[in-house]
């Protein structure tokens, strides 16, 4: 019998060597009574532990190791909730006292703790010290004694045994485990090698000089320790009643109004959002949705959560900050009239019931994007309101993946950088042919000495936490200081704090979270709206814009959708003209259709042939009906799946819920193929084919981490419609808009450009005379601004524009560092002030500044000379180099020029092609895209003079020639031509690179993102 009281996980980040549920599953096999998971300074990894034991029935301790600064080290752990949240604290107090990823923690501090059970590690007796503990922990404290079978060991043991003994200190065996099995020491070396910075060939004494760290089987304790220590871990373990389930949550309320409940207020808040938005009164649908969520919101309490939110958007919009809500319950009436969304409810079937259940007991879970340049504005504004102590974004795991792993891998076993770097380099991530784990046992087989064990320790690590960041978002707001529920550290980032756990741990707990998040095409919608409002334009809104616009429907269908939100990538260019949408719903559809769990589920093909009148639509059943109406019978959104699972299947609602967290967590554990029995089962048993039943299981998957419910499909949908708006009748103010919102998206600055000249808008250069530092307006005319320069300073170029604005352009100019005048005239935006950017280089260069060599002596001014203006190319070089981009001539057209490529065939052309054509083409790659649900496939982009030319690569093609794939900036290819309707792309053959045609043009080219 016995209880294991002193266990650090892989949470205790380069120490522990499994994850918390490999030692909770570990301690249950081998019979323990209790574990208890102590991460150093952190409970980081106790909820994934408690998941684990509550399966398991064993029982879990909560508690941490800590350091304490005079060389003081003990286990402190959690008798009762009030012990749990005074720990909670100090963790808090000491983290928060010191860097990101480090702590600080005085003795002094200890003597607030009434509490928690304390574990002495003494490493040698201490009287001072002890009479110290037992002043402040009298009757919880214990001296932790652990053998690990190193020299002098015996002796050590003995003699803190005899000094414990004469001052009637009790003992307990509590040896000190960083691992479940023997079989991680060897990963167990390398972490502490990374830890220490060095070598495992290197690392000496810090290493651990047996396996002795690990978990043992009970008759090998029984003999290692006396049965009296063994004995005393159970009656620790005893007093240690506290579990996780006994946290509570409670909700903000300082936003609740004096002498309202919040019942009461969030009424009366819908009931004025409702005569905003339906002036001439709300129809009869949208009073019953009113009067039905209110009902199930209040008859589960969840009043706070709604409000809350409220809240943070009403401050949002009083700040003209864009927002918009997506998620469960997002889309709801509620939301509309609270104005958390902008999604009408008149315009969709969402049903309430699916997000807020009863039966789940779980707060909604709503998503609020906001403009991505100032969302930093509302996350201090959250902080100011609720204060430091009651709020904090929660943690993001950052694990080891593949690259991760292998760099750090070889940084342990002392392989060179170089080296570590050339491996990476030669291997295909996505070559489905030839797995990447095949590539490297090839690479590490070829060589001798550690490289055998290289790929089995990288492996190991894959998948292992590495540290805690922030969350992009995800907020936890409390009535109560969160040290009662989970200790918070310092983020990286200055004035951010982050609590211990993630998202996932915080939905086990059911604790609220709120995610404020960024979202850059809000930005740009917003800076577009703007532009419009200037330009003499209506003041619009998200909610305002015109509806079901025929004219925007027809441009999606061409497709004409670079730069629109969420539907410009390459599948979702394939998909718009068969979808054909027409309405908005349709593109509620189009969002959610182009994601792995409809395309695995092949679900994507039927819709569209019962869509255009091919098949007929039919359902699998009449009670199937219900849930698959409104998309011609075929399930295409996630909720519809879970729904399926309980119609046809027999899932409880408890067990939908199960599934939807593990299709949640599907690519964290794959516990989703424990449901594959029991849904398909279940669906025979009710009549179901077996085909339905397996393309539903598979969709399942799919949709596992990677599909879309109807409300976040309509939220997007909106914004979709909004963008597409936006492009269609303001194409400059939305290529500008976009520009000035960079990063984001599919499409380099250069694509967005081009695509708004070829339709029609006219681009001005960089201009000193005209331009600002973002870009702008002139007219209908789109003029770029400095920040497109690369290495521009954006002080110097404020300053400059303020002088400008005063008649001083030349002064100015002279006013600027020499390396600011020389990029300005580098990149042609002297060229209005001089004859050529030569011209210009040569004038500004000798109005610098005099070096101190030379002061003082007087130089007669140079002859004149006449320079010659630069070549095409000269100027197409500059372009690229400093600005990314050019106006003037392609490329591809000056090497048409040389009698390169002449005879191939055009973006222009391609479309003239027959259908099978062989062809060959030539140009830019600007793109390549493999998305999960591709089957291998990559599709790139090449970019000639005349637009753009979709090319597909097969896997087979891909792998077979990789450098070329991989590495082209011009790529010249022999295909064949596929069209299908207004689809033409090019299927490749033989791939050659022509880079070296390019010099070092640095063309971009945003490869798998």
């Amino acid at each position: 019998m016995f209880a294991q009281l002193c266990t650090r996980s892989n949470f205790t980040f380069l120490t522990g060597a499994s994850h918390p549920e490999e030692l909770v599953t570990q301690a249950h096999a081998l019979g323990y009574q209790a574990i208890a998971i102590t991460d150093e300074c952190s409970v980081a990894g106790v909820v994934r532990a408690f998941s684990t034991a509550k399966e398991l029935s064993i029982k879990l301790l909560v508690g941490s190791l800590i350091q304490v600064e005079d060389n003081l080290e003990l286990t402190l752990l959690a008798p009762s909730l009030a012990a749990y949240q005074e720990l909670c604290a100090l963790i808090s107090d000491a983290r928060r006292q010191a860097p990101k990823g480090q702590y600080r923690l005085a003795r002094e501090r200890l003597c607030q703790l009434r509490h928690c059970l304390l574990l002495w590690h003494a490493k040698r007796p201490d009287d001072a010290l002890a009479d110290w503990l037992a002043r402040h922990f009298a009757g919880r404290r214990w001296l932790a004694l652990g053998r690990y079978y190193h020299g002098g060991e015996d002796e050590h043991i003995s003699r803190l045994e005899r000094w414990a003994k004469a001052r009637q200190l009790s003992i307990v065996a509590a040896p000190q485990v960083l691992m479940h099995s023997r079989d991680r020491q060897s990963l167990l070396d390398c972490l502490s090698a990374l830890r220490h910075h060095t070598t495992v060939q290197e690392a000496g004494w810090r290493l651990s000089c047996n396996q002795e760290a690990v978990l043992h089987d009970l008759p090998t304790l029984g003999q290692r320790y006396p049965q009296a220590w063994l004995t005393e871990t159970l009656a620790i373990a005893k007093r240690c009643q506290f579990s996780l389930e006994e946290l509570k949550y409670r909700y903000p309320d300082e936003w609740l109004p004096p002498g309202l409940s919040a019942s009461q207020y969030l009424a009366q808040e819908v009931e004025r959002g409702l005569h905003r938005h339906f002036p001439q009164g709300p129809s009869a649908k949208v009073q019953g949705l009113i009067a039905k969520e209110l009902a199930l919101i209040g008859e589960l309490g969840y009043e706070h959560y709604f409000l809350t939110l409220y809240d943070i958007v009403n401050f949002a919009r009083s700040q003209n900050i864009l927002c918009q809500g997506r998620g469960s319950a997002a889309n709801s009436a509620v939301c509309f009239c609270l104005g958390i969304t902008s999604v009408n409810p008149e315009q969709g079937n969402l049903l309430f019931e699916r997000f807020v259940s009863k039966e789940r007991k779980e707060p909604p879970d709503i998503d609020v994007d906001f403009e991505h340049e100032r969302r930093e504005e509302v996350i201090q504004y959250i902080y100011r309101r609720y204060g430091r102590a009651r709020t904090a974004l929660t943690a993001t795991v950052v694990s080891y993946r593949r690259k991760s792993a292998i760099r750090d891998i070889g940084k342990a076993l002392g392989l060179d950088l170089p080296v570590i770097e050339s491996l990476l380099s030669q291997l295909d991530w996505r070559d489905k042919l030839d797995p990447w784990r095949e590539q490297l046992k090839r690479l590490c087989q070829a060589r001798g000495g550690v490289w055998p064990h290289f790929l089995a320790l990288v492996d190991s690590l894959i998948g292992f936490p590495r540290h805690l960041s922030q969350h992009v978002g995800g907020f936890v707001i409390s009535q109560v200081p969160l040290d009662n529920l989970v200790p918070q550290e310092n983020a990286a980032m200055e004035g951010r704090t982050v609590i211990q756990w993630d998202k996932d741990d915080l939905e086990s707990l059911g604790l609220m979270k709120v995610d404020i998040l960024a979202l850059g095409m809000l930005t740009a919608i917003q800076k577009c709206l703007a532009m419009i409002q200037e330009q003499g334009g209506p003041a619009l809104t998200l909610a305002t814009i015109p509806q079901e616009d025929p004219r925007v429907y027809a441009m999606l269908q061409e497709p004409d959708n670079i730069g629109v939100f969420q539907v410009e990538s390459r599948a979702q260019s394939n998909m718009l003209p068969r979808l054909k949408p027409r309405i908005f719903y349709d593109l509620v559809i189009e969002v959610a259709i182009v994601r792995p769990g409809p395309i695995q589920g092949d679900m994507v093909h039927p819709y569209l042939k019962r869509r255009d009148g091919i098949e007929p639509v039919s359902y699998p059943s009449p009670a199937l009906q219900k849930v698959l109406e409104r998309t011609l019978g075929v399930p295409l959104f996630q909720e519809q799946v879970i729904e399926i699972a309980m119609v046809a299947a027999g899932f409880s609602g408890g067990e939908a819920d199960q599934l939807r967290r593990a299709m949640a967590n599907w690519s964290r554990n794959g516990h989703i193929e424990a449901f594959r029995q029991k849904l398909i089962q279940g669906m025979q048993a009710n009549g179901y084919e077996p085909d339905f039943a397996e393309r539903i299981f598979e969709q399942i998957k799919g949709f596992s981490g990677y599909g879309f419910p109807e409300s976040h499909s309509a939220s997007f949908a909106l914004l979709v419609y909004v963008s597409a708006w936006l492009k269609c009748h303001h194409r400059a103010a939305f290529c500008c808009a976009l520009l000035n919102s960079q990063p984001m998206g599919f499409y380099t600055p250069d694509q967005l450009i081009q695509d708004a000249r070829r339709h029609g808008v006219e681009v001005l250069a960089v201009s000193a005379a005209h331009s600002y530092f973002e870009h702008r307006l002139e007219g209908q005319a789109l003029r770029l601004g400095f920040c497109l320069i690369k290495g521009i300073n954006a002080a110097a170029i404020e300053a400059l524009i303020a002088q400008r604005q005063q008649g001083s352009l030349m002064a100015a100019l002279t006013a600027l560092p020499t390396t600011q005048q020389e990029l300005l005239a580098g990149c042609g935006a002297l060229d209005g002030l001089y004859q050529h950017r030569f011209e210009a280089a040569w004038q500004r260069a000798s109005l610098g500044e005099q070096l101190p060599l030379f002061a003082g002596i007087e130089e007669s001014a140079p002859a004149r000379t006449q320079l010659a203006p630069p070549s095409d190319h000269e100027v197409m070089q500059a372009d690229y180099r400093q600005l990314g981009l050019t106006l003037g001539t392609h490329p591809m057209a000056l090497l048409r020029r040389q009698g390169l490529f002449s005879q191939w065939v055009t973006a222009a052309t391609l479309p003239q092609c027959r259908h099978g054509q062989l062809v060959r083409i030539a140009g830019l790659v600007t793109g390549r895209q493999r998305p999960g649900t591709a089957s291998g496939v990559t599709f790139v982009t090449l970019e000639d003079e005349t637009g753009n030319i979709n090319l597909v690569v097969w896997a087979a093609t891909a792998h077979h020639q990789r450098q070329p794939f991989l590495k082209a900036r011009l790529l010249e290819v022999a295909g064949t031509v596929e069209k299908e309707g207004a689809i033409v792309h090019v299927v490749a053959g033989k791939l050659v690179d022509h880079s070296l045609l390019l010099d070092k043009l640095p063309v971009p080219s945003r490869d798998f993102r």
